[in-house]
């Protein structure tokens, strides 16, 4: 098999996504699938410095980047060469894989695809999600009609990664099979000390619990409320250190730090910046708990992986493998609105028992559920049932789709 992965970009300001079809790539071809990337050189306000129109080696893996238009243009992305080459060499794979919707690089592939009869899935990356379509309301309904419903409909399958994405797909008024398939976890590498050492490098006292947050610094992900939350902790003179971990647009960095400092918690809160390798290990393995008051996330990938490492987490419905995380008693599951979160967080402070129990929880879940060769290892057999026009493995079909490929053409 050959397989083309679309997205975008590949750039780390993207946040899990990018990290999540790195890793997929790389555990898919050491099954010994022919899989490469084609994306473009965005790298958010600037550009990432690599080599364009060819095949090149980066972050050890496949991918042909080529040239984003000048203006960004938010998340579309435009790219001029991109779809000349799409259009002469999409024939040379057997199945195309797109990423993100309402975007210039997977409309172009699906529109070539449908048009040289390449098979394709979609993977919806959570931009079906309520307050995903929310957000510039009127250009994706008039998007969503023009081109994305249909582009959706003509897939052969939708790659969705919980259950509650499915049901976001199916709300969207799409009928192509689904595949239900989580998104895995790298085995941390373990740092000895971690606790005693994350203390030193951030000043903090060797009894004070540090409750961590590490995601983009989006409005979407609301680390407001949580300094809200633990500015009505610090009120009942609850013991704690927030770090902040994450990069976002500078304008809304400064605002998260005015509000830190209107609520009289600056000396509590630590801003990380965006952290990577080791500097992210010692964050997972050093902190206390994990917390994510997310309104929308399509799986939650930093969820597992504080949770790889055995942090308790506390996040919102809004985080799509919330279900998973409560039947496994790996966290808790709160309402986004500041006093169910404030009684969250302060359980978890005032009982190291607690944290415990719920961190060994989720340990446990990440070993049987989010293992990348798994993944690796179902996906491929999607994209062989797909290539050949077999049925779908059962076991990953949603119960609401059909358990056939649909006709693409």
């Amino acid at each position: 098999m050959k397989v083309l992965q679309v997205i975008p970009s590949i750039s780390l300001e993207m946040g899990g996504p990018t990290e999540v079809v790195l890793n997929l790539v790389r555990a898919t071809r050491q099954l010994g699938v022919d899989v490469e990337i084609v994306t473009t050189n965005d790298d958010g306000n600037a550009l990432l410095d690599v080599p364009l129109h060819q095949r090149v080696l980066y972050k050890e893996v496949p991918i042909w980047f080529f040239p984003r238009a000048a203006a960004r243009m938010k998340d579309y992305i435009f790219s001029a060469d991109l779809a000349p080459w799409l259009w002469h060499h999409i024939r040379d794979y057997d199945l195309l894989e797109t990423h993100y919707l309402f975007s210039y690089a997977p409309t172009c592939a699906g529109a070539i695809a449908r048009r040289q009869k390449i098979p394709y899935l979609v993977n919806t990356m959570g931009q079906l999600s309520p307050w995903a379509l929310a957000q510039s309301r009127r250009k994706k309904q008039v998007y969503s009609w023009l081109i994305e419903r249909h582009h959706l409909n003509r897939a052969a399958v939708i790659h969705c990664t919980a259950a509650g994405e499915v049901e976001d797909v199916r709300n969207f008024k799409v009928k192509t099979p689904i595949v239900t398939l989580p998104l895995g976890v790298n085995q941390p590498h373990l740092l000895p000390d971690a606790k005693q050492k994350l203390r030193h490098v951030y000043g903090i006292s060797p009894e004070t619990p540090v409750v961590l947050f590490l995601s983009r610094l989006h409005y979407k992900k609301r680390p407001e409320l949580l300094l809200q939350a633990l500015s009505t902790l610090a009120e009942q003179n609850q013991d704690f250190h927030l770090i902040l971990a994450g990069s976002g647009e500078t304008g809304y960095e400064n605002e998260l730090k005015n509000l830190a400092s209107s609520l009289g918690i600056t000396n509590r809160v630590s801003f990380a910046g965006f952290v990577m390798g080791e500097d992210k290990d010692l964050l997972l393995q050093g902190s206390d708990f994990f917390v994510l008051p997310s309104f929308s996330e399509n799986f939650g990938i930093a969820v597992a992986e504080a949770m790889a490492v055995g942090l308790p987490v506390v996040i919102t419905p809004g985080v799509q493998i919330a279900p998973e995380v409560a039947t496994a008693e790996a966290g808790l599951v709160v309402e986004g609105m500041l006093e169910p979160l404030v009684e969250a967080i302060a359980q978890l402070l005032k009982s190291p028992s607690l944290r415990q129990r719920l961190g060994d929880n989720g340990q446990q879940l990440v070993k049987q559920r989010y293992s990348w060769e798994a993944i690796a290892q179902n996906l491929s057999s999607v994209y062989s049932a797909v290539i050949h026009k077999k049925k779908l493995p059962e076991h990953l079909v949603s119960q609401s789709s059909l358990n056939k490929v649909f006709s693409v053409y």
